[in-house]
């Protein structure tokens, strides 16, 4: 066989890859800077161990709410362009504004923008150097996959959105039936019996399975897999592959016997664990409450001149275990907005209101759910509550959706800080994939995942 020796990274390999090459370049640059033009500044900033450690943590911690490690971000030079400014400049002032935990700032203030200027050109430079030589040809994975042909655009879109190297060159259509063919110039289709001589003749990452039936798999096709594997070639099964690339539940491609794909975590039934996530809970509430209180005569006003009506509202949500509660938030949308029915809301909603809208994008809206939160109604971090009508419309359609009720609702999500705003069942559908995965994979970890991304969120200016 044809051996690929390529060196390859998983995504959360190339996160990694990406984070420690920022933190090196940026260290790198400030040592080699200061030493040269012997600036104390620069110096002082990575002679001593803690100042070094404050900076590297400021540049990953940065970096991520800044998006900086989002692989379709970091493989584009003008959006990885706008990330570093970003990441570069807030790097630049909470260092220079936070004394104690920073080198002590020189009498010569022209260091301080060569301090600067230093970490945005050590990150430009790596990030391009990253651009045109690795992630455009070091990090690309070509893949083949066994599937239903009905199936297949439907799975390739899906596993390249998720990783832009993550490349379905070719696939194998295992329905005997039938004898289509789809016509495609990015992807090759290959008869079961020249499955082996095509993958002897192309470097290929991996072999990918999509089947839901142990009969889809003929005889014939088992025999060429299996001699595929003996070779060295990697196989592995769709819904794996699906779960590491795109962090979500593939509900789409799971029947009966999902039991074997979606396990849950431990973690949600981990008093140590439940009881850390409680009190970190009852800090923020008090905390937003707090902010909510000083942004109150802003939001008074707001609501004066562009709502004109209630300043709060609330309404049915479902919470654990189906149980049904008051949600608490500001009044975002005009007087009876559903005297027609309840609807979706969409990003284009003529029900919002002009300060309406300032409040969703911002997430100022949410602030009161702390209320709920201090109540023990919701969590900071967990599927976002709905209304019974839509869980009712939603769970006759979606096997799984009351799924999401085993935990508190949260105020913030996995699927809220990776997918946009839902305005329909489709939309419903991928973000409950979302929040499977992370009634799966809840920790502590995930859950501070999700904390900076809601940061990013925020500043980007994506709520709904």
């Amino acid at each position: 066989m044809n051996k690929n020796n390529k060196i390859h990274f998983e995504v959360s390999e190339r996160k990694v890859l990406l984070k420690v090459f920022d933190v090196v370049f940026v260290l790198g640059a400030l040592y080699l800077v200061g030493h040269f033009l012997d600036l104390k500044y620069l110096n002082d900033s990575v002679k001593y161990k803690y100042y070094l450690i404050i900076i590297a943590l400021y540049v990953t911690s940065l970096g991520t709410v800044f998006e900086m490690y989002n692989l379709q971000v970091a493989s584009n030079q003008y959006q990885v362009l706008k990330s570093v400014i970003l990441t570069a400049s807030s790097t630049f002032f909470i260092y220079l504004f936070t004394p104690v935990l920073s080198a002590e700032l020189p009498k010569n203030r022209l260091q301080i923008i060569v301090f600067y200027l230093t970490i945005l050109f050590a990150l430009i430079l790596w990030r391009v150097f990253y651009v045109k030589f690795l992630a455009s040809n070091r990090f690309v994975q070509n893949v083949l996959l066994v599937c239903n042909r009905n199936q297949l655009e439907e799975l390739v879109n899906d596993l390249e959105k998720s990783d832009p190297h993550y490349r379905v060159i070719a696939y194998v259509n295992y329905d005997r039936d039938s004898n289509d063919v789809l016509q495609n110039e990015n992807l090759q289709h290959i008869w079961i019996d020249d499955l082996v001589t095509f993958v002897n003749k192309n470097k290929l990452f991996e072999i990918i399975i999509a089947s839901q039936n142990n009969e889809d798999i003929t005889p014939n096709l088992y025999l060429q897999l299996l001699h595929l594997l003996e070779s060295g070639m990697t196989i592995r099964e769709y819904t794996q592959v699906y779960e590491d690339k795109t962090q979500r539940i593939p509900l789409h491609h799971i029947t009966r016997d999902f039991y074997k794909f979606f396990l849950f975590n431990r973690s949600n039934n981990n008093q140590f664990y439940l009881l850390h996530v409680r009190i970190m809970e009852t800090i923020f509430s008090i905390i937003g409450i707090v902010v909510g209180l000083l942004l109150m005569p802003v939001i008074i006003l707001g609501n004066a001149l562009g709502n004109r009506g209630k300043l709060f509202y609330t309404q049915e949500r479902v919470g654990k275990n189906g149980k049904i509660f008051q949600i608490l938030k500001f009044r975002t949308m005009i007087k009876n907005a559903e005297k027609d029915g309840a609807v979706f809301s969409t990003s284009s909603d003529t029900r919002i209101t002009t300060f309406g809208k300032f409040l969703r994008k911002t997430r100022i809206d949410e602030i009161p759910q702390f209320v709920n939160i201090l109540k023990g109604e919701m969590a900071v971090i967990g599927p976002r509550p709905e209304r019974p009508f839509f869980v009712k419309e939603i769970a006759d359609i979606m096997p799984f959706y009351e799924t999401r009720h085993v935990i508190k609702p949260g105020l913030t999500g996995w699927a809220q800080v990776n997918y946009s705003y839902g305005e329909s069942i489709k939309d419903s559908l991928i973000k409950l994939q979302y929040d499977l995965y992370y009634i799966k994979h809840r920790s502590i970890f995930l859950d501070l995942n999700i904390t900076i991304k809601t940061f990013s969120t925020i500043l980007f200016y994506r709520g709904q």
